[in-house]
């Protein structure tokens, strides 16, 4: 629908699950999809208001106390919608990471400075693992908010600890390889071994791999 983004249709999302006040819906994106899908707080407070605009969420005006709020609920015309958006392909992933930036013109800024930024990303990931395995804890022993989305929940979940890790594993690479280089970046050995490992990500897997994946 003209005028909507994914962040919309991701509030609308929300609101096929339950009914939120502009303020919850706000954390729990924070919750829910910051690691997948990060948007600045003061958009998500003005995408439900652009939903009731296209009669896709209605809002009721409250008052808790002295302090009013507003509560959304989505519409029938908003469950088609979302319905259709969900029928659509997905855009593939895009990767957003600064420090990988810093990683990529390394040598510009000398292998100390190099060492400090991998071991910011091995720290960084390795909390982010340790999160993931709480998260999962978590809804191992109590379900969730929401436990009869746990399946769907749990597909998600899945790659976005295995991306964590990934990345940590390769942090722990990088330091590895990189300690052996000298001070002066330019003058480090070709890295053919580590292109080699790169194209070998393209041949085709055997049963043992498929196996894998499917367990």
């Amino acid at each position: 629908m003209k005028g909507l983004s994914t962040t919309s249709y991701a509030i609308l999302g929300l609101l096929a699950i339950r009914p939120w006040t502009t303020y919850e819906l706000a954390k729990q994106m924070e919750v829910s999809l910051r690691n997948f899908w990060p948007r600045a707080e003061r958009r998500l407070y003005e995408e439900p208001a652009k939903l009731v605009d296209h009669g896709l969420a209605s809002v009721v005006r409250e008052r808790v106390g002295s302090r009013p709020r507003s509560v959304y609920r989505i519409t029938p015309a908003g469950r088609d919608a979302l319905r259709a958006w969900l029928a659509e392909p997905g855009a593939l992933p895009s990767l957003e990471f600064e420090a990988l930036v810093k990683v990529f013109f390394a040598e510009h800024g000398g292998k100390e400075v190099l060492v400090a930024n991998l071991r910011r990303i091995l720290d960084g990931t390795r909390e982010r693992v340790a999160r993931d395995a709480d998260w999962a804890d978590h809804y191992l022993r109590t379900g969730g908010q929401f436990a009869e989305r746990l399946p769907v929940i749990s597909l998600v979940g899945v790659l976005q600890a295995e991306l964590n890790r990934t990345v940590a594993d390769w942090a722990r690479w990088a330091l590895d390889t990189v300690d052996g280089w000298p001070e002066d970046l330019t003058e480090a050995p070709p890295a053919r071994g580590a292109l080699e490992r790169v194209r070998r990500h393209a041949e085709p897997e055997g049963e043992e791999g498929a196996d894998e994946r499917a367990r």
